[in-house]
């Protein structure tokens, strides 16, 4: 696979619809990418002005930093300067520990003041990632401050795992496989890949009976699964349980739904590869579970569902904004009539649709999502309340 011009971009992403393709590309980012440890005090953050962008005008690396974050990174005793990326100021705070909104309102030379003030009086070692010619995080360097986890391997082992667990089989005469990469995402915040495991059917019939038990329409469904990690700081290596069904509007128009909180393994106290695996191993009772929770949800009568949609959305971290258009969206399928928790829960999952729509990238559509899976565990009567809702 040939090198990407333009990958250096700190907005740079790339969409994937073939597996191999996708975990070639992984290890191609990995063989170009990097970890250092160095003492935190050794770390000097340097502001660009614009003779450092005249100088490297030619440099679209530089130009690139200086369009963005206008920041480099030195190594006390070294003459090299390392441009930052965007994603990584999430990691570098953390280090410096450091935080508030401030902080992105300040003029770069003051920001560069800041951080090496905070970043000299933090103990111990930091631990850089250098990625495609940028430095893209600053974490703790102790070891139980901050474990890498390798992109290609945590997504290899997925499908190799999915390969074993879910082995193709034969239908009239035609070999079929026991589940199908969907899609997969890369940016320099944050990867995915989700699979369809429509044959495991089994994983739903619970839920099926539920829905019939209830009176309600089954809509053709399957279980899905999705990986998210992030080398940044913003995820760990999460398993998140899925459900796929039609949209509304063609059979063409498939969405998905994030069932509960996922699998989590946390890139902290010295995790590795083998405790993913054990992660791994954990996917139909987590499905079991969450597939519990979505059930109970048909036996929750909300009287206020509008006023508790919003309270909900409140409460899990959503936009203002978001929650009103995605309660807009449930008013004009269900009204304001008493409903269950079911269909608000499923109103709310349309969030991660509506930014989708609005042209997010994979990396805000993945943090709607981590909200909306918060939602299987809210206490819905504590907003099930009449009257006006103040946001």
């Amino acid at each position: 696979m040939e090198t990407e011009e333009r990958i250096y971009e700190d907005d740079y992403s790339k969409t994937f619809a073939d597996q191999n393709e996708f975990l070639e590309f992984l290890q191609e980012r990995e063989n170009h990418s990097a970890w250092e440890r160095y003492e935190a005090k050794e770390l000097e953050f340097c502001a660009m002005n614009d003779a450092d962008y005249m100088f490297s005008a030619e440099d679209n690396v530089y130009t690139n930093t200086y369009k963005n974050t206008g920041m480099f990174l030195k190594v006390s005793g070294g003459e090299d300067y390392y441009p930052v990326r965007t994603c990584a100021f999430k990691s570098i705070y953390d280090r410096a520990r450091i935080s508030g909104s401030a902080l992105s309102k300040v003029g770069k030379p003051a920001l560069a003041q800041i951080l090496n003030y905070c970043i000299k009086t933090a103990n111990g070692t930091a631990l850089l990632r250098h990625s495609e010619d940028k430095i893209s995080a600053v974490h703790g360097g102790d070891e139980s401050d901050y474990s890498p986890l390798p992109m290609p391997e945590l997504f290899r082992m997925t499908a190799d795992y999915l390969d074993v667990t879910f082995p193709g089989y034969t239908e009239d005469g035609q070999d079929l496989p026991g589940y199908t990469f969907v899609s997969g995402f890369y940016d320099h915040s944050m990867t995915t890949a989700l699979w369809d495991l429509a044959k495991q059917d089994r994983l739903l019939e619970t839920y099926r009976e539920a829905l019939l038990n209830h009176g309600m329409t089954v809509k053709p469904m399957k279980p899905a699964l999705r990986l998210a990690s992030s080398d940044v700081g913003i995820s760990g290596a999460n398993l998140f349980p899925m459900l796929m069904y039609d949209g509304s509007r063609s059979n063409t128009e498939r969405r998905s739904v994030t069932l509960g909180n996922p699998l989590r393994l946390e890139h902290k106290d010295r995790a590795t590869l083998g405790n993913f695996r054990d992660r791994l191993k954990m996917i139909f009772s987590q499905y079991a579970r969450a597939i519990s929770g979505l059930t109970h949800l048909l036996d929750i009568e909300i009287r206020n569902p509008v006023n508790c949609m919003l309270c909900v959305m409140k409460n899990i971290g959503m936009t203002k904004k978001l929650a009103f258009e995605a309660v807009d969206l449930f008013k004009a399928q269900y009204g304001e009539e008493p409903c269950t928790a079911h269909n608000i829960y499923f109103g709310i999952s349309k969030a991660a649709f509506i930014v989708q729509c609005d042209g997010a990238d994979g990396s805000k559509i993945m943090q709607v999502e981590e909200k909306i899976a918060r939602v299987l565990t809210v206490r819905w009567h504590d907003c099930d309340i009449p009257g006006d809702f103040r946001w």
